[in-house]
């Protein structure tokens, strides 16, 4: 897994008595120095903050923020004026694509939770890399003869060629969580970095910015203990806030700014470690202030597509909507029922001619795929900004309601509220370069590039970011 220059160097400076840890870093280090290294290979540091909107950086004087580290990437880098996101704007399936250069649709991460009509998988989210059907960077980092390293990125769990991995995932919150990640981290290094850091490791399920504090400290050690080639950082407080408080609110501001002293602290270790490092920041989507929710599941279950039991949960479904925030999936039993279609179209015809719903359009299948989002769905409802699609409240539940967020994703991409960021930073990246508008199925390709890797499977070209 190491490049030539450092095999053998950063995977031995494991405190004594992690003897798992250094083992695996033995193992992996042997086996990359029969990897041939590529012409251009600087390293990646590729960090995420869910939810960042292009123009709180670009805009950020005019906006009231100070975030000087994130500016820092405009005047001294590249930056995309906006990166036009995937279908659906969610968590999962956007940060899938940037790891892979595709689409949901052939990616596979169609959304954030599974489709899980009878509730038996609790919530359960896409934490498993192996879900993900196309390579990913980490997979081509290692092969190009790179170390590369995890902490907290989305669907990690079990993720090819990730050497030094803490994947995101949780369960209830619950300190057995802890050990759940223990079991699926790499053998030791959880405990290796709590023992380097001084304090536990923060609980998967914290999306607070207590949580993005905690792994900073722990990214660093990352850093300092292993100096992996290729670090991916996820921080999800700010996306949590923007639902809480709405996006721009003087409280989601406030945590952004602290943020951008986290990615001074990163930026800062891994110019430590690696000097030729590349750092590229991106988000997953942007974000729509909300005030009207539409509860879909009550028509459904008003016109006997979805059945409940006498406990109030699903008993049998014929067809059930696969909620996504601004969006949902509409999931048939029998898809290649033709009169099953024919009346769920029905029904979604009828909620679209009400304009109290706040539906702006309804795709099918064909249309859907198209777009690159799910292939098992049969139809895709997108809502109008300011609505949201509810969450399950039984058959008493009204169709419309208030928002239960103020700050909503997940709706179909193109509106510039929903736009995504990229900013690079490093050796090799003009100063001061406008990239303009992209697609977010472009980063995947030029990361690969700048790290000397190749990503054949990527739907677009890399981006042109020579002077």
């Amino acid at each position: 897994f190491e490049r030539g220059r450092d095999a053998g160097a950063g995977a031995f400076e494991a405190q004594d008595g992690d003897m798992i840890v250094k083992i695996f870093a033995l193992v992996a280090s042997a086996l990359t120095l029969a990897v041939p290294a590529l012409a251009r290979a600087e390293p990646v540091l590729l960090i995420s903050i869910d939810g960042l909107r292009p123009g709180d950086v670009l805009e950020a004087d005019k906006r009231g923020l100070s975030i000087p580290n994130l500016r820092r990437f405009v005047k001294e880098g590249a930056h995309a004026t906006g990166v036009t996101g995937v279908l659906p704007t969610l968590t999962y399936p956007s940060h899938t694509t940037l790891m892979t250069g595709v689409s949901p649709a052939k990616h596979g991460i169609v959304a954030n939770n599974s489709f899980d009509p009878m509730g038996m998988n609790q919530g359960g989210w896409y934490w498993y890399a192996q879900d993900v059907k196309t390579p990913m960077l980490w997979e081509a980092a290692t092969k190009a003869g790179l170390s590369t390293g995890n902490v907290h990125w989305p669907v990690s769990v079990a993720a090819r060629g990730v050497m030094w991995n803490l994947p995101q995932i949780w369960r209830t919150g619950h300190q057995d969580d802890a050990r759940l990640l223990d079991a699926l981290a790499t053998p030791g290094l959880k405990a290796q970095l709590e023992a380097r850091v001084g304090e536990p490791y923060a609980m998967g399920i914290d999306e607070s910015l207590a949580a993005d504090q905690n792994r900073t400290q722990f990214a660093r050690a990352l850093i300092d203990a292993h100096k992996p080639d290729f670090l991916t950082v996820y921080f999800a407080a700010l996306d949590h806030e923007e639902h809480a408080s709405a996006p721009g609110s003087p409280a989601a501001k406030a945590v952004l700014e602290k943020i951008d002293a986290l990615v001074g602290d990163l930026v800062a270790a891994e110019r430590q470690a690696h000097p030729d490092a590349v750092i590229a920041l991106v988000s997953d989507h942007g974000f729509e202030a909300t005030h009207s929710a539409l509860n879909l599941y009550r028509p459904f279950i008003d016109a006997g597509l979805i059945t409940l039991g006498s406990d109030g949960k699903v008993a049998s479904w014929l067809a059930m909507p696969w909620i996504a925030g601004g969006s949902a999936a509409i999931m048939l039993a029998r898809p290649d029922d033709a009169g099953l279609k024919a009346r769920v179209k029905t029904l979604l015809d009828r909620l679209a001619a009400n304009p109290a719903n706040g539906i702006d359009q309804i795709v099918d299948h064909d249309r859907l795929v198209s777009m690159g989002g799910n292939p098992q769905a049969s139809f895709a409802v997108n809502l109008k900004p300011g609505f949201v699609t509810d969450i399950f409240r039984g058959a008493a539940a009204p169709v419309t309601g208030p928002s239960p967020v103020k700050g909503m994703h997940g709706y179909f991409p193109g509106p510039a509220a929903l736009d995504a960021t990229l900013l690079l930073l490093g050796e090799g990246i003009p100063a001061g370069k406008d990239l303009g508008r992209i697609d977010m199925r472009a980063i995947a390709p030029t990361l690969a590039k700048i790290m000397g890797a190749d990503l054949p499977t990527a739907q677009v070209e890399a981006l042109d970011i020579e002077d």
